[in-house]
This record gives C-alpha cells, sequence and structure tokens, in this order.
C-alpha cells in the first residue's frame, strides 16, 4: 500500500503542476525572480533620498533578463571547456560576473556571451508590500476594550468554493486516497477530489495600536542625520498602515520643548536649540494621559536622534521613561550620527541598552548611512525581534 500511494503521489504531484500551462508556469517563475531581485536591491530602495521628496511614487530596480534553462553548445572557435585549462590548486579564479565587469571596462569589444539587465519601474506601495511581509509589531495583543471586530478565520475543507481557496495539497491527498482504495490510477482529479478551504467568522477585541514617533530636531542635529531619521520613519509609517487596521500614528518632535505635529509637517520640521528629551518623552505622557488608554490600546514609541543630551536633563529623562515605559509595549531608539557599527554608544543609547539589558520592553540601534535604515526597519520590526 505504501509502495501505490508514494507512486501516486509523485504521479499526480506531476499531473496538478500540468495542470498549469506553460506560459502560467513561465509567468509564476519570472514573478518570483522579478521579487527576488527587488529583494536584493531593498537596501537601496529603502535609503532612496529620492522617495522622501513629494510626488515620489515610484522606484526603479535593474533586473537581470530571464531565459529558459536549455542547453547551449560549445561555439566552434572555442578549444577548452569546463575541467580543461591551466590552473593548479591555490589558484585565484575570477568569477563570471568579474570576467564579464574587466570586459566591459576593457578598450576591446570583446566575443564572450555577456548578460543583459533591464530597469523595472514599481509603484512604492509595492515595494512596501514585500518589505513587510515578514514584519510586524513587537508585543502586539488583543485589548478587552469595548471595540470588538470580525475575524475572518480557516475551519475546515467543502468539495465546492470558489478556486482562490483551492487547497492544492489536500486536494491531491484526496486523490490518492481515492486511487488506493480503487486499486488502480487513473489520470488526474476528479470533481470529489478538490477540496476547499472553508472560513469562519469569530468576534475579536479590537487589536488597536498608537505608534508615537518622536524626532530630536535640535541644533546637534544635521541634515543628514535628520534625513537617516525621516528616512526611518516614512517607511515605518508606510509598512505599519498597511499591517493594521486600527492604527493611529503621532508625530512628536523636540528641542528643549516637545510639541505634536500633522506628518506633512512632521517630515518638513527643522529646529535649533537644545536637547531635552524629558520634554518629549512629557508630552508623550500627556497624549497617552488625555487620548488613549493602556487598557484599549498598543503603545509604542520609537525615538530618533544623534543621541546628544542637555546633561542638566539626564536625571529628569530617566524618571520620565521609567515612569513611561509600563503603558507602552515596546520602546525604541533609532541613534543616527556618523560612528560605524549597529550598537548606540551614546548617552541616550546606553541607556535604552541598560533597560533592555534589565528585561524592559525597548531596543536601541545605530544607523550611520542610508544603507543602514533597512536594517533598522529589520531590527525593530523583524519577527524575531517581535517574538523577543
Amino acid at each position: 500500500m505504501s509502495d501505490m500511494n508514494e507512486q501516486g503521489n509523485g504521479h499526480h504531484a506531476s499531473a496538478w503542476y500540468d495542470l498549469f500551462s506553460r506560459g502560467a508556469r513561465d509567468w509564476l517563475r519570472h514573478n518570483e525572480k522579478v521579487r527576488d531581485a527587488v529583494r536584493a536591491h531593498l537596501p537601496e530602495v529603502v535609503a532612496g533620498a529620492d522617495v522622501l521628496s513629494r510626488g515620489q511614487t515610484t522606484v526603479r530596480v535593474p533586473v537581470r533578463m530571464l531565459e529558459h534553462y536549455r542547453f547551449r553548445l560549445l561555439r566552434p572557435q572555442r578549444v577548452s571547456a569546463v575541467g580543461q585549462g591551466a590552473a593548479k590548486p591555490g589558484d585565484q579564479l575570477a568569477s563570471p560576473d568579474d570576467r564579464a565587469d574587466g570586459q566591459a571596462r576593457g578598450a576591446g569589444g570583446g566575443d564572450d556571451d555577456g548578460g543583459i539587465q533591464y530597469v523595472l519601474e514599481f509603484q512604492v506601495d509595492d515595494i512596501v508590500d514585500w518589505l513587510w511581509e515578514e514584519m510586524r509589531l513587537p508585543n502586539l495583543t488583543s485589548r478587552s476594550g469595548g471595540a470588538r471586530e470580525d475575524e475572518w478565520t480557516r475551519e475546515g475543507w467543502d468539495r465546492r468554493g470558489p478556486r482562490a481557496r483551492l487547497d492544492r495539497r489536500r486536494s491531491l491527498k484526496e486523490a490518492v486516497k481515492r486511487q488506493a482504495m480503487q486499486q488502480r490510477e487513473s489520470a488526474g482529479f476528479t470533481n470529489d477530489d478538490l477540496r476547499f478551504r472553508q472560513l469562519a467568522r469569530r468576534e475579536q477585541p479590537a487589536t488597536r495600536a498608537v505608534v508615537f514617533l518622536v524626532l530630536d530636531v535640535s541644533a546637534s542635529m544635521s541634515e543628514q542625520t535628520r534625513r537617516l531619521a525621516k528616512s526611518f520613519f516614512f517607511w515605518a509609517v508606510q509598512g505599519l498602515r498597511r499591517q493594521y487596521r486600527h492604527l493611529e500614528i503621532v508625530f512628536v518632535a523636540h528641542t528643549t520643548q516637545a510639541w505634536e505635529f500633522a506628518e506633512e509637517e512632521f517630515f518638513q520640521v527643522a529646529g535649533s536649540g537644545g536637547t531635552y528629551l524629558s520634554a518629549a518623552l512629557g508630552k508623550v505622557h500627556e497624549i497617552v494621559d488625555t487620548r488613549f488608554g493602556p487598557a484599549e490600546h498598543n503603545l509604542y514609541l520609537f525615538y530618533a536622534s544623534d543621541g546628544e543630551n542637555s546633561p542638566g536633563d539626564r536625571e529628569a529623562t530617566r524618571i520620565s521613561l521609567d515612569a513611561l515605559l509600563p503603558e507602552l509595549q515596546y520602546a525604541g531608539f533609532l541613534e543616527v550620527g556618523s560612528a560605524a557599527g549597529s550598537t548606540p554608544t551614546s548617552e541616550i543609547g546606553e541607556l535604552f541598552l541598560r533597560l533592555a539589558a534589565g528585561g524592559r520592553p525597548v531596543g536601541a540601534f545605530r544607523a550611520s548611512r542610508p544603507d543602514d535604515i533597512w536594517a533598522a526597519v529589520r531590527h525593530f520590526f523583524g519577527r524575531e525581534q517581535a517574538a523577543a
């Protein structure tokens, strides 16, 4: 019986794949390759300053031209191939990409086969969907407040349903079971083999999230560090809005005082003067007390700064942060500056790191150049960090 099942399994796995036309299989393969290419370029896409400009809705990504797998015969003028040549152990051999680059820089035309690249233009919304595919807010939980929502969950199978909910694996098992019982093989599937996933509606407590984005705009923040911080906030905002139905984002900027801004103003604001982080934390606490109850909302804070804080504000900052943390699901600090490495070294960064080491729900990361923005997004919103 097991042999029959294995044979039926292999036969019908192939039969299922054959249900797709050659064009559909090529389209699926091409789509996956394009997605891989975009993922490979995500650090540059995320860090691109042009995306922050008003009205910018697309980005460009280079993608290798795709060909079907095929045998390629050796050209008559070539006299060596795989396994031949004068190389000996220890020699450093150039990769195909290196040889192609070298040939492109040379003066001669060359006669080797080369690759072709073309540039695809993607909507920023599509890039954000891919960027946030494996992300989530840390410690997100349902609240027992008054608001409730309907949630659709999978519950069992049926022999009828929309094509989009066809369960291929379950259908394959049904086909194999039927043939094993009949003790014969038949081509393809029958309608009785098909199984469609069914959805059931469940009422759940609403999962509401409020994210405070706090930006240091004091005199110590250069144009470059402000752009790094705003780039991180921009991509965080885009992703968060696609992930959660009940989400409110509050924008706060501060020097020695703190103000709440509308989103459009927040990404353009610049200030001067000193830095009192306690003023920003006090502003957040005031907004929480007047507008958002921790019993009904998941509260998050992400703060971006160069880490320079006024010496006279150190104790007030520590007290304010200790008072605010019990109401937050998570607090993250992004240190922006010119120092290398991903571990913050500023006074504020060290405060967050000490709190994290003590088991508090906080995190810290440093970004010193545009390429670090993607790593910062993954650090704060990656599933591994969220599960910690």
